[in-house]
């Protein structure tokens, strides 16, 4: 997410509590699939787009989860399939090296409630840990639990999971998201810019 409007940049926090255990290492062959069906599990749960900024427990912060945005869908599958903690990775990448990171939103110091939900900060963590795929060529370059990153219209950043689901003919797999109405398997990998493409099996 970024520091426009579309994401998090309200105020109204709110705490929401959660206990996730830290887990960072590499994940088993099946991976993929497990973050896909996290992420598919979320559909008919989280229902709203709420891009408020929101006070979080550290660590496993999160959002009541019928809401939340675009990050937070990518979050969630992580924590719920592999055990792995967003949240906290960023985090502490950010301590460590906090100039790495855009400065788009004029802050002096990481904030655990906000910097995984902003997508420039999840697509330079993917990046500085060896997860960016460099250039694609088309929709078959995308594999079943990659992460795309796009540009909506108005420049606003944006982010999903690809699916192991693909279009009607076969030709596109569709991405697991939350666009703006809550989470959605939809058939929009190619309907925007892509801006990164990666793939996180753990550290």
């Amino acid at each position: 997410m970024t520091g426009r409007r579309h994401f998090l940049t309200g105020a109204g926090a709110i705490v929401a509590t959660a206990a996730w255990p830290l887990r960072a290492r590499a994940a088993p062959e099946n991976w993929q699939a497990r973050l896909v069906a996290a992420a598919r599990s979320q559909i008919g749960v989280t229902t709203l787009y709420d891009p408020s900024y929101v006070r979080l427990d550290y660590p496993g912060g999160d959002v009541p989860r019928e809401r939340g945005v675009c990050t937070d869908v990518i979050v969630r599958a992580y924590r719920d399939a592999l055990g792995i903690d967003l949240q906290v990775l960023l985090h502490e990448d950010m301590r460590r090296s906090f100039a790495a990171y855009p400065r788009n939103w004029s802050m002096a110091a990481p904030d655990a409630n906000i910097d995984h939900r902003r997508v420039p900060n999840l697509r330079t963590f993917f990046r500085r840990k060896g997860a960016d795929l460099g250039p694609w060529s088309g929709a078959a370059d995308f594999a079943t639990g990659d992460l795309v990153s796009q540009l909506l219209p108005g420049n606003l950043p944006h982010i999903a999971v690809v699916s192991n689901a693909r279009s009607h003919d076969g030709a596109t797999p569709l991405v697991i998201h939350n666009i703006g109405a809550g989470a959605r398997e939809e058939n929009t990998l190619l309907s925007f810019e892509i801006t990164g493409h990666y793939r996180f099996p753990g550290l």
